[in-house]
């Protein structure tokens, strides 16, 4: 196991380092630093444009400015936005604010997943395996920032109203200024207020997917051999099903939620959108995209390119915690 382990990071510092290079090629590609100056009106100077070239070092070729970038990533320095802001020190808090929602997504939607899964799978064709399907085909096709704003607009003012208090919030991760006087269980319970209907909107949406996959790997495991030999041996039926099905049904599922990471991304940045949320996503589209400032989207693309690969690590050794042979692979 210990060895298995070491060869999958060596492997994904190896994707890391692959994919560095290749978020840096499109952005060298698509973002030109110069770009606001082009449209001044007067234009500046073309000596203005050489003198910035070099500052911002456009005039060395493509390997050296991968490496100077790279370099300064690897000790956590991604430049400075075009406001002369460093963007790690952003990057940090923003990190904070999208990863508490998509964690709790993700363990929420796997735990629904296996659950709707296991109970479609074992109850096929049933009344209930029918009242699943159709449950999860409608999540399915709800657009993400549809099915947010139904979230906003009738859930959380419904409950607010039956409890007669306002406990789910629709705007911000926190009540403004909170941070400046509360601590402790005062300002997590808030935190916690404004989480619960971003995650349920993340989280429901790639449940539904997820579950289909569960269902399916749980009716090819049920129908396997080892099966029906441990039944042959006596175990019971429900014992059967969660000792030697599940395991080896959940198998399929760790490779669809680790893949599924970056969508999740993509769907924070909506989600965030709809909530006015000041994570990760508001900050590629707000200050990166829509200012043109290449530093702030490669920063963004490198620490969502770790998030994937680190869950894809996890993966990789859930893989061989759920089946030693992948060990030996």
């Amino acid at each position: 196991m210990f060895f298995f382990t070491i060869r999958r990071i060596i492997a994904s510092v190896l994707v890391l380092l692959v994919s560095s290079f290749l978020v840096f090629a499109l952005c060298a590609a698509s973002f030109d630093p110069l770009a606001k100056y082009y449209t001044q009106n007067p234009r500046p100077p073309e000596s203005f444009f050489n003198n910035l070239r070099e500052q911002l070092g456009l005039n060395d070729n493509f390997f050296v400015r991968y490496w100077n970038w790279l370099s300064g990533a690897l000790t956590g320095d991604f430049g400075e936005t075009i406001n002369g802001t460093p963007v790690a020190d952003q990057l940090i808090g923003r990190i904070g604010v999208t990863g508490r929602m998509i964690i709790a997504a993700v363990v929420i939607a796997v735990v629904l997943a296996i659950i709707v899964g296991v109970v479609g799978a074992v109850r096929q064709y049933k009344a209930s395996d029918y009242a699943l399907t159709f449950f999860v085909y409608i999540l399915i096709a709800l657009p993400t920032f549809w099915f947010a704003a139904l979230l906003k607009e009738f859930v959380a003012g419904g409950i607010n109203d039956m409890l007669g208090s306002q406990v789910l919030y629709t705007i911000g991760e926190e009540t403004p200024g909170l941070g400046l006087y509360a601590s402790g269980w005062e300002l997590w319970s808030d935190r916690l207020g404004h989480l619960i209907l971003p995650t349920i909107s993340l989280a429901m949406l790639s449940f539904a997917a997820w579950s289909r996959f569960q269902r399916a790997a749980m009716l090819d495991v049920m129908g396997s051999d080892y099966m029906r030999l441990a039944r042959a041996k006596g175990l019971t039926y429900r014992r059967t099903v969660v000792r030697h099905g599940l395991r080896n049904a959940l198998i399929p599922l760790t490779t669809v939620v680790a893949l599924g990471i970056g969508t999740l991304f993509g769907g924070a940045i909506i989600t965030e959108t709809v909530f006015v949320w000041h994570g990760m996503g508001e900050y590629l589209i707000n200050n990166g995209i829509h200012q043109n400032d290449i530093n702030v989207v490669l920063g963004w693309l490198l620490v969502s390119a770790v998030f994937v690969v680190v869950f894809n690590l996890i993966a990789d050794i859930l893989y061989a915690v759920l089946d030693p042979r992948i060990r030996l692979a």
